[in-house]
């Protein structure tokens, strides 16, 4: 029996889709617990990708980790569950370690494979830098999936959502208010990514960024030193301080590529760097580099991915 953790206070996420597909793929017997006011209209569908059954509880809200934590082990210890995944990501980051001291049981952070014939699970180790095997030999094993890692596949038909109450306790936090991100694509959902840097000049030149990114169905982000001076919002810097993406498409502008950026986009499937500065370190990072001025460069780029789509219709 499997086990898996997803946070539908927002909705169905891609990241939510993603676990419940791998899990099907580790067993026959996938049961999806959330929490929050998700309808059970929004939440039959994860039969399609896997789940034999979802349990919701509605009195928790997903804020307070040892609630959650409280929560999914009386899960756990109610169906027998041998394996729990989570997603890796704020909530999988707080939650996953609490339940492997609770549970005593081994915990794989930010898995990007299916185990293999021995139970190995690879990782990401030194900010991307490296590939790590991974294998635990607890009776129960906590797996947190990095985004991104597999797509979703819908293998199966709608499946049965049962209420369950108050397994959780009462929350020891209570959020008084939430300020999210903004924009049509949120960057953890994004698969595509268009991100610029100092080498823009001004939060003015942001328009060509932005004309890019929506030419491409992308979303944008930032490095760190134009977040941090107000260019930008606080959201969308990316890097080992900032939020950390594996988009299938990453694309670079004006960004040198320090080894702090780098850790947090390396993971992407292809780069994409635009720079003057052929001696920039992205360079070396990237798939495809262009040597050139960015305020030629991307408007030109835009330009061209607008009449490719004009022609396809």
């Amino acid at each position: 029996m499997i086990l898996v953790y997803v946070n539908s206070s927002n909705g169905l996420s891609k990241a939510a889709l993603e676990t419940v597909t791998y899990a099907k793929k580790l067993g026959n017997e996938v049961v999806v617990l959330t929490n929050g006011k998700a309808s059970s209209e929004s939440l039959i569908c994860l039969g399609e990708y896997g789940a034999t059954k979802v349990l919701v509880d509605r009195m928790v809200d997903g804020e307070d980790p040892q609630q959650l934590t409280r929560l999914i082990s009386a899960v756990v210890q109610n169906i027998g569950a041998k394996t729990v995944i989570f997603s890796h990501d704020l909530i999988g980051k707080a939650v996953a370690p609490r339940l492997s001291v609770r549970l005593q049981a081994g915990l794989i952070a930010g898995a990007i494979s299916i185990p293999d014939a021995d139970g190995a699970v690879k990782v990401n180790v030194f900010s991307g830098k490296a590939i790590g095997n991974v294998k635990v030999s607890s009776d129960i094993k906590i797996i947190s999936l990095l985004p991104n890692s597999i797509q979703p596949e819908k293998t199966g038909a709608n499946c049965p959502v049962e209420e369950t109450n108050g397994l959780g306790g009462a929350a020891a936090i209570k959020v008084i208010s939430t300020k999210k991100p903004e924009g049509e694509i949120l960057l953890p959902e994004a698969e595509l990514v268009v991100s610029a840097g100092r080498g823009l000049k001004g939060p003015e030149n942001w328009g060509m960024i932005e004309n890019l990114a929506k030419s491409l169905g992308a979303a944008t982000a930032c490095s760190r030193p134009v977040a941090d001076i107000g260019w930008r919002p606080h959201h969308e810097h990316v890097g080992q301080t900032g939020v950390a993406i594996r988009p299938n498409l990453y694309i670079a502008i004006g960004i040198s590529g320090a080894i702090q950026h780098l850790a947090g986009v390396n993971g992407s499937k292809v780069i994409v760097v635009v720079n003057t500065d052929a001696e920039a370190p992205f360079f070396k990072a990237a798939d495809y580099g262009v040597v050139g001025d960015a305020f030629d460069v991307i408007p030109k780029l835009t330009a061209a991915i607008n009449k490719f789509k004009e022609s396809q219709n």
